[in-house]
């Protein structure tokens, strides 16, 4: 057993970590909100989905823009306006929170995601300029402990709070992220590699060309999204809380946070005693752990057996999220990390958002417990397919070092 690194409490990490622990609660809060004030209005599985719809659009249409720019402008800037527009729009749902009509909820949904199509992938380049390259597995251990343990504070937040009106979620996180705006200073300026080639297509395209020629990223990378895009059951919670477990919002923010205490434990275990041997087997298995606990969820028919399945479901997803984002940063050298964590993040958005889509695409038409199960069910498929399609994958054993080997 070793110990947190010490580049762990630097000044600069210590900022980035709080300014992206902040800005996932005011997140997790913002999405608790608007998934019961669309409900609320609609009753409908698929507004539900068109909510996930007009977050994941943004990431995709943007993607050959956002890394080329995270490459070549200083990312504390991005990460800075990308920041702004997010407290911009949430003070825009702030401003439409009591209005009889949820269009503007879609459009400020959709500003928000381009925001983020922007943040995600510089954030994802900042954080291993800002730790020893042998501490960025247990960085991203911690970092992502800390982070989850907002998810698990935020969406009980924000459920609470919308019990004192639609308004007070809405204004509580406003005030958070203009806080994590000014935190973002603190990590220093992230200046972009000199002496680049002026924008062509070859640069703007090279991202999805190092994914391709690297099996295990492509491998890990598709997997995440075939996986959760089937999996994911998070945009019927609100069915469930109302239809199955017949509670209230308050419910709706704890079945948002038990995912996160399971990764919270299981970050703090990954922080002393880091994943370093076999980890493609690892990452195989917890996906199909994923699927096994979605498929235990989506059967549930009480509030603590529905709890304990999703915490299952947030540990195994926390693994597989440390190796996978371990994979891409450390076998991606500095000045690309912008185009191929642009990539990452339209992965990982369509794993989510056009996720959450397709859950309430196929509750609308199956049912809100068919589509889990199915989803879940998908899942373990994947994982097992994975497996003969990406040999490289289940042979991989190190997060660096030997990862080259049979690629």
């Amino acid at each position: 057993m070793t110990g947190v690194p010490s580049a762990c409490g630097s000044g600069a990490f210590r900022s980035f970590v709080a300014a992206d622990v902040l800005l996932s609660f005011a997140e997790e809060m913002i999405v608790v909100a608007v998934g019961w004030l669309v409900y609320a209005h609609t009753h409908s599985a698929f507004a539900l989905g068109m909510v996930g719809l007009a977050g994941f659009l943004p990431a995709i249409l943007l993607s050959l823009v956002t890394g080329t720019v995270v490459d070549r402008v200083d990312r504390r800037l991005i990460l800075i306006i990308g920041n702004a527009v997010l407290l911009a729009g949430a003070a825009g749902l702030c401003l439409v929170a009591s209005a009889t009509v949820i269009w503007p909820i879609y459009l400020i949904t959709i500003i928000m995601g381009a925001a983020k199509a922007f943040l995600n992938p510089a954030s994802l380049a900042v954080l291993p300029n800002l730790v020893a390259s042998g501490d960025y597995t247990r960085a991203l251990a911690v970092s992502g402990g800390i982070g989850e343990a907002a998810k698990l504070i935020g969406p009980t937040v924000g459920g609470l709070l919308f019990a004192f009106g639609p308004l007070a979620p809405f204004a509580a996180a406003t005030a958070i992220i203009a806080l994590s705006t000014l935190l973002w200073l603190g990590i220093g300026a992230q200046p972009p590699q000199p002496d680049q080639e002026r924008p062509n297509w070859g640069i703007i395209i090279a991202g999805y060309r190092f994914i391709w020629s690297r099996k295990v990223i492509l491998g890990s990378m598709s997997l995440d999204l075939v996986a959760v895009l089937l999996g994911g059951a998070t945009a019927l919670l609100p069915i469930y809380v109302d239809q199955i477990y017949r509670t209230g919002p308050w419910a709706l923010g704890l079945l948002r946070t038990a995912p996160a205490i399971g990764a919270i434990l299981t970050s703090a275990v990954l922080s002393w005693w880091p994943l370093d041997r076999h980890v493609g087997r690892i990452l195989l298995v917890c996906v199909a752990v994923y699927g096994l606990a979605t498929v235990g969820f989506g059967l549930s028919r009480s509030l603590p057996v529905g709890l304990a399945f999703l915490a299952v479901l947030g540990a195994a997803d926390t693994i597989s999220q440390i190796i996978r984002r371990a994979l891409v940063q450390l076998q991606t050298p500095d000045g690309m990390r912008g185009r191929v964590g642009a990539v990452h993040t339209m992965v990982t958005g369509a794993s989510n958002e056009l996720g959450e889509f397709e859950s309430g695409m196929l509750a609308a038409a199956l049912g809100a417990v068919p589509a889990v199960v199915l989803g879940g069910v998908a899942a373990i498929v994947a994982a097992l397919v994975w497996a003969r399609l990406f040999p490289a994958l289940t042979r991989a054993d190190r997060m660096a070092g030997n990862l080259h080997v049979g690629q």
